[in-house]
């Protein structure tokens, strides 16, 4: 399980370093879709744009984390670990590190089944 939750936060981490580099910070698509463009590029863009200006990486990434903290789970766990690696990378990251800390800490809790 954790070499899964590893290689879906690699993947998560990947593109979101590719959606910023070669999406958002694009001067040539920004350029074009300040201009008018309708494209689903400049959609998806903007769409982006509006998540992370309202922190929505972030804060999905604590809430994930803080019920991650009451009730372990490994799906909570593995969607605060790709909401907080999208906020790592997308400007959203006093939140996600913070995220990232409160995931760590819930390894000191004892898991459903665990001996």
């Amino acid at each position: 399980m954790a070499l899964i939750l590893s290689l879906f936060a690699i993947a998560a981490v990947s593109f979101a370093l590719y959606f910023r580099y070669n999406i958002i910070q694009n001067t040539p698509i920004g350029l074009a879709c300040e201009a008018g463009e309708q494209s689903l590029t400049c959609t998806v863009r903007l769409a982006a744009i509006h998540l992370f200006v309202r922190s929505i990486f972030g804060w999905t990434s604590v809430a994930a984390a803080l019920l991650q903290l009451w009730r372990p789970n490994v799906i909570v766990f593995g969607i605060g670990l790709i909401s907080a690696a999208f906020g790592l990378v997308l400007y959203n990251t006093r939140l996600s590190s913070l995220a990232v800390a409160l995931l760590v800490l819930s390894f000191a809790r004892k898991w459903p089944g665990a001996r």
